[in-house]
């Protein structure tokens, strides 16, 4: 996590970083606070995916990043890195946030409370509007309505919060608008609010992307409130890293003969908070103190002269033969393996990076077939 504001060759390292083969968030602030420096852990990486197996491993170069910081610049963007003062603050707390964030627009929308509304893409006529209403009200009660740009409950939540301010985080680069439909909506967020993205400028929104952009959604805000949602609907994910990041799950409730208000009718079930007006959400959210300390600094840092290869070799093998390809807790891990937390968090950045590993949203790591 940068202290206070990155020089431009810093800013242009860490993106370096972030955007080298099999480098997340989680293995990114591990080599950060293992070699303190962009500079270093670019160094070290080539041997570390070695020692777990892989010959080779792709660098970002120098070029590369340069390129994409001067498009980023061409739109009017900016890349804001983890701790700088124009970071989301409470996305800063989560496990996994992005290193670097682009952003067009004004980062000072999110210094207000910030809530996530979300829903579903094929919502009814009554949800939108429920949505576009409750957005507004709550904007002008001092809350900017954060979501995801998608159709239905997304795009109505953005447009009852425009005349505030809202954010919408993107599934792709922050130049590719998804659904094209709403290339309109996302240029009037651009002009009063904020966009943001942590993929790659010019890449496509893929299916991978999409939980990666809802933990934005869930983490830089107090609490996600769910519209409408079926039980198996991308929303509900939002809502579970919401509640997996320590943050207000809220829910609308719904006909029982609609499956568009099955999941959040479940969520109901499960204890979100239940809202039908502006002042449900205003009194869920203050009841939750969202002073927790920053998790990261609270992360056992890995300290590589003292770590023992023999013991991190046994550890990767350990562990390797212990995951599948459905996600395991690093908790589990620690505790099924009988290994000590600085020796399972260096095996599995060195599994990540020779690619036979991939982290999940929620402190959790799955083998890669």
């Amino acid at each position: 996590m940068a202290d206070d504001k990155l020089t431009d060759t810093q800013r242009r390292d860490w993106l370096r970083l972030i955007r080298s083969e099999n480098v997340g968030p989680v293995a990114f602030f591990q080599l950060m606070r293992r070699y303190r420096t962009a500079t270093e852990a670019l160094a070290a990486i080539p041997d570390l995916a070695r020692r777990a197996g892989k010959k080779s491993i792709r660098i970002a170069s120098v070029m590369e990043a340069e390129r994409e910081i001067a498009d980023l610049s061409k739109i009017g963007g900016r890349f804001v890195a983890c701790g700088e003062p124009d970071y989301p603050a409470l996305l800063a707390e989560i496990e996994d946030a992005p290193p670097l964030l682009a952003v067009r627009g004004f980062p000072h929308v999110w210094k207000r409370p910030c809530l996530a509304v979300v829903g579903a893409r094929n919502a009814s006529l009554n949800g939108q509007k429920f949505a576009r209403l409750l957005s507004e009200e709550l904007g002008q009660a001092g809350l900017t309505i954060v979501s995801g740009l998608a159709r239905g409950i997304d795009t109505a939540a953005h447009q009852g919060a425009l005349a505030t301010g809202t954010v919408a985080a993107m599934a792709g680069g922050i130049d590719i608008v998804y659904p094209a439909e709403n290339a309109a909506l996302y240029g009037r967020i651009v002009e009063s609010g904020a966009v943001v993205s942590e993929i790659r400028f010019g890449e496509t929104p893929q299916a991978r992307h999409f939980p990666r952009r809802n933990r934005i959604v869930s983490g830089m805000t107090l609490g996600t409130l769910v519209v409408e949602a079926a039980l198996r609907s991308g929303s509900l994910i939002t809502a579970r890293l919401a509640g997996e990041q320590g943050r207000e799950v809220l829910a609308v409730p719904g006909s029982p003969l609609d499956p568009r208000a099955s999941g959040t009718n479940d969520l109901l079930r499960q204890g979100a908070a239940l809202v039908e007006t502006a002042r449900d959400v205003l009194d869920a959210i203050l009841r939750r103190s969202v002073s927790e300390p920053d998790k990261k600094d609270q992360d056992i840092s890995v300290n590589n002269s003292k770590m023992d290869e023999m013991n991190v070799e046994k550890a990767r093998e350990s562990i390797l033969s212990r995951l599948a390809p459905s996600p395991t807790s690093v908790d589990e891990i620690v505790r099924e393996c009988q290994l000590s937390a600085p020796v399972v968090l260096a095996a599995l950045l060195e599994l990540e990076l020779a690619g036979a590993i991939d982290r999940q949203p929620g402190n959790r790591v799955s083998r890669r077939l």
